[in-house]
């Protein structure tokens, strides 16, 4: 077991690499022998086929593969150390001495990202490594084993490493916070970190984040590229001041050339639509040749012919115009329009041979280039034409330059640096001229070649980088090292069953971001890119819609309870809006073996181009799930499908949720301990598993109320409701949740929550629920008030004694009145004609009746043919579940087919019933 003053691999504790090193067990003299060694038996490795064919095995030459890794460390491919390293420092589980138990950590996140280390480098989306680490420190300790299998640029890893070093400042404030929501103190110490990714640039960004490199070393050599640079290529940023004085270009903004639709002169965009005084473009703009009034719709876009030697034909590119030149000139910054000299100067450029080899291959099919907008009109096929003549010059030069530095792991900190100029450098870099600094002002998450094209210089972009790169590292976690790194998919992890203990993954959701065709810019410098067949997103052209991604996530989250112990726990964060990736997320979650036992909000405090333009939203939602223990997979095993099986998962599953969460001082309802979803998390736990559904409603309602004590809507363990209470008492308030209508499911629950705090009359309730049902589904069908509340409640028709929710209620009222008959009667005239909840114990023929009524819906679904346009989904759920009781699996898809479109993929349970009877009838 690795601990706070041991390191992982052998390392010195710092962010260099002298001196002797132990890797695996085996003693080197430094890092070069242990590179040497671990390099030749990667390369042997490469030779296998089989090694090559497995899934998700990047695109790339043994020699680029080889340049890329530092193996054992990190391996451009799938790593085949992974195994040995986890080996070196876990603890094998054992279920007789196993005693790990955590409850989730159930508290909404808020980080942002203006760390130091966080911006280190910019991907297209990142968890701030700060909001991991509590995580970390709540479900593991030193020495854990923690995996990310969509690892991106690295942060778990920074997060687990984070957790050894963190300054002291962050550990008071993080335990004084813990303190006030009732946390125990966290135990610090490193943990170590497994790391995963398909993309070879997302594992290359990671290995420089959490492999340890000299910082002063790297600096140094930075200085040394950009001064050798600038004695090659600074001619080509040189103009003139007004004094004669020569001064260096920062950017230059290119501007393309339009034709007006009414006289068809020529149009430079930068001086027709560029509001000088505002800094914007205006909508409308008068055409400078002939004064017509013009808009963006109404000009056509210019192109010139140019002879692409690369390519060895001539193509076709955008007219574009020099428009602005800004420079510094002794410290001082200033701007002018292009002179003769400039432009000269551009020419002279254009005229040069083709710079040092840069990728120049075929841009292969993909969403980012064929949507109308972004890449239609650019002209661009090839990788080199995005880039205008100087910025490939300096690119190339820029990366050949990084490239060749003697010291690997140097070498690596300085691709690390260079790579980030790629789409700084290129046409995708927009002129923003609202903005101070034109670094990288590119639109993140799309290829959008922009009217104004900001052409930044290297030096513009790299020198402040440099020194905040340097600062970042040196101020980061001291222990950097103890993390082993992988190329590959999360389907196919190299590593042993039962080996990992914690795993926090933020994977791709849906079609918000498309990592494989983003990453192929930057991977194509790196020569090797990824393997885009098992990428687990929704992409129409490629083919994958939310069947195919539910099914690739459905895999990952399987292989991650592989390699999980059981009774550990895993946090997913969910990044988007849309209710079927929603769904899918959480049918993926539980037919993998995962039980969801929280979800909570993290807001990154900052928003992108698709949180303002498309699904994404701007809080992500951080879910916990864990792998049911061996225990209770057992017991389950013995008594499927009976009564004991759905309480052995009830104990089990309560004793994994929060007993109290705090806010505030505030108290919030936990929603998974409500009866209703217990009921639906014990029904999934059994389907999922093949096995019948046990208890009906009524029957598990039933059972809860005699097993389990209850508060405040919410069932407890015994030994957790001295807790809640003692909690409760001391709590200013408690926050009930906020329930939406959208649908006869969440219509009965908000009746049983007005109900159950007041009994009310139909006309009570009724201007109520017009107003929470507006937003009812379009394909549902819309039941009326009076068919919700006499097939799920009851009504006191003032006869007999008043029944005990209303009596509860109302009985306050009439304490002061003298007679037992005066009160009585005035409680039963009071009461009459009030709907109440029925106690669990007397509401089993109101199941029965509505069950019926239900049953006979969704009977005539199943004898008609075509498409249903309106349907009762609680109807739809009650005949899945009769036809699963009976294996009646062909029923389940029949009626499933003539569902509206989309609909399975919006209603988790739908889904749920249909994935598993799909999966039954192909058996």
């Amino acid at each position: 077991m690795a601990t706070q003053d041991d390191s992982l691999f052998g390392r010195d504790g710092s962010r260099g690499t002298a001196g002797p090193v132990d890797c695996l067990g085996i003693s080197f003299a430094g890092d070069d022998e242990r590179r040497a060694h671990f390099t030749e038996l990667l390369r042997e490795k490469l030779k296998d086929p089989e090694f090559r064919d497995i899934e998700g095995f990047p695109i790339g030459d043994d020699a680029d593969i080889l340049a890329l890794s530092d193996p054992p460390y990190h391996t451009a491919c799938p790593n085949p150390w992974l195994t040995d390293f986890v080996q070196q420092v876990s603890t094998p589980y054992d279920i007789e001495t196993d005693d790990y138990r955590r409850e989730p950590y159930a508290v909404d996140v808020s980080e942002g990202k203006t760390d130091a280390l966080y911006k280190a480098h910019s991907y297209h989306t990142k968890v701030p490594h700060l909001a991991i680490v509590p995580s970390i420190l709540h479900y593991t300790g030193p020495g854990d084993v923690v995996l990310d299998g969509f690892a991106g640029s690295g942060m778990t890893g920074v997060a687990a490493q984070w957790c050894g070093s963190a300054p002291l400042p962050y550990r008071r404030a993080l335990e004084a916070k813990w303190n006030a929501e009732g946390h125990k103190k966290p135990e610090w110490g490193p943990r170590v970190a497994v790391l995963n990714d398909l993309s070879p640039a997302a594992t290359a960004i990671a290995e420089n984040y959490n492999l340890p490199f000299d910082t002063g070393a790297f600096e140094a050599a930075g200085r040394r590229l950009l001064d050798e640079l600038e004695r090659e290529l600074g001619w080509m940023y040189r103009t003139r001041h007004t004094d004669g004085r020569t001064g260096r270009i920062d950017f230059t903004v290119w501007s393309e050339v339009f034709s007006c639709s009414e006289c068809a002169g020529e149009i430079v965009f930068y001086d027709a639509a560029l509001d000088a005084a505002s800094k914007r473009v205006r909508e409308s703009f008068p055409c400078p040749n002939c004064g017509n009034e013009l808009t963006r719709k109404r000009l056509t876009r210019l192109y010139e012919s140019r002879y692409d030697s690369l390519v060895g034909e001539t193509i076709q590119v955008p007219k574009r115009q020099p428009a602005l030149i800004a420079y510094s000139v002794g410290g001082s910054r200033y701007e002018k329009r292009p002179d003769a000299d400039d432009i000269a100067l551009v020419q002279r450029i254009g005229s040069l041979s083709p710079p040092r080899p840069m990728p120049s291959s075929l841009i292969p099919p993909m969403h980012m280039t064929h949507e109308r907008a972004r890449m239609d009109y650019s002209g661009i096929t090839h990788l080199h034409q995005f880039f205008l003549p100087r910025a490939a010059l300096g690119m190339a030069a820029l990366w050949e330059r990084a490239s060749q530095h003697a010291e690997v792991r140097t070498r690596r900190a300085l691709l690390f640096f260079v790579d980030q100029a790629v789409w700084g450098m290129s046409v995708l870099a927009r002129y923003v001229p609202t903005h101070y600094s034109q670094v990288n002002q590119y639109l993140t998450g799309v290829y959008y070649v922009p009217a104004q094209h900001a052409e930044c210089s290297p030096w513009y972009i790299l020198e402040g980088k440099l020194g905040r790169l340097s600062k970042a590292f040196r101020s980061g976690p001291a222990r950097w090292g103890q993390a082993a790194i992988s190329t590959g998919t999360a389907a196919r992890l190299p590593l042993l069953d039962r080996s990992i203990d914690y795993v926090f993954t933020d994977p791709p959701f849906g079609e918000n971001i498309y990592y494989s065709d983003l990453n192929y810019l930057v991977e194509s410098w790196y020569r090797v890119t990824t393997n885009a067949a098992p990428e687990a997103i929704v992409d129409r052209f490629k083919k994958k819609g939310l069947p195919e991604y539910q099914h690739l996530m459905q895999e990952c989250f399987e292989e991650y309870r592989r390699v999980l112990k059981p009774g550990r726990w895993m946090t997913v964060v969910f990044h988007n809006s849309k209710n079927a990736v929603w769904n899918a997320i959480q049918e993926a979650l539980t037919a993998a073996g995962f039980v969801v036992a929280d979800v909570r909000t993290m807001d990154k405090q900052q928003g992108s181009y698709r949180q303002l333009t498309s699904t994404a939203v701007k809080q992500d939602l951080v879910i916990s799930a864990y792998k049911p223990t061996d225990r209770l997979e057992r017991a389950f095993g013995l008594g499927a499908g009976s009564p004991d099986s759905a309480w052995d998962f009830v104990r089990t599953h309560l004793a994994q949720l929060p007993v109290v969460v705090a806010k505030d001082g505030v108290l919030e309802v936990v929603a998974e301990r409500q009866g209703y979803l217990l009921y639906d998390r014990m029904v999934a736990f059994h389907v999922q598993r093949g096995a019948r559904v046990p208890l009906s409603t009524t029957e598990f309602l039933v059972g809860l109320d005699q097993r389990f004590p209850f508060r405040d809507g919410m069932y407890f363990e015994p030994d957790q409701v001295a807790e809640y209470d003692k909690r409760r008492l001391h709590a200013d308030d408690i926050r009930q949740l906020e329930l939406f209508v959208t649908d006869e499911e969440s219509a009965i629950q908000w009746l049983r929550q007005i109900l159950t705090d007041k009994p009310q009359t139909a006309q009570d309730l009724v201007p109520q629920f017009m107003k929470e049902t507006a937003g009812w589904g379009r394909f549902e069908k819309q039941l009326e008030l009076h068919e919700l509340l006499e097939q799920n409640f009851l009504r006191y028709d003032g006869v007999g004694e008043v029944p005990g929710p209303i009596h509860g209620y109302l009985s306050h009222s009439y304490r002061d009145l003298r007679g037992l008959d005066k009160a009585d009667a005035a409680l039963r005239a009071k009461a009459k004609d009030r709907w109440f909840v029925p106690d669990p114990r007397k509401a089993g023929d109101l199941e029965q009746l509505r069950e019926r009524t239900l049953l006979r819906d969704f009977d005539d679904y199943a004898v008609g043919k075509g498409k249903l346009k309106v349907v009762r989904f609680e109807a739809v759920r009650a005949g899945f579940k009769r036809a699963w009781q009976e294996h009646d699996y062909q029923t389940i898809i029949n009626v499933a087919e003539r569902l509206p479109a989309d609909v399975l993929q919006e209603d988790a349970k739908l889904l749920m019933w249909y994935d598993q009877a799909l999966t039954r009838a192909g058996e």
